[in-house]
């Protein structure tokens, strides 16, 4: 298995990384945007807001 990063061999305490380097630039990327799981329909993208929304509004 190789990096997805930077493609060299990977390192079993960073797997699937090769190493604590790449496995922070695959967070950032995730962190940023960059990296995103399509919604199946705009509908549902509604529904994640609209949950997120009054989810954080019971906190306090």
């Amino acid at each position: 298995m190789s990096c997805p990063i930077c493609k060299k061999s990977t390192v079993v305490e960073f797997r699937p990384f090769c190493s604590l380097r790449c496995a922070d630039i695959d967070l950032g990327r995730w962190v940023t945007g960059k990296y995103a799981i399509p919604a199946v329909d705009e509908d549902s993208i509604d529904e994640a807001a609209d949950a997120i929304e009054n989810n954080n509004q019971n906190i306090h």
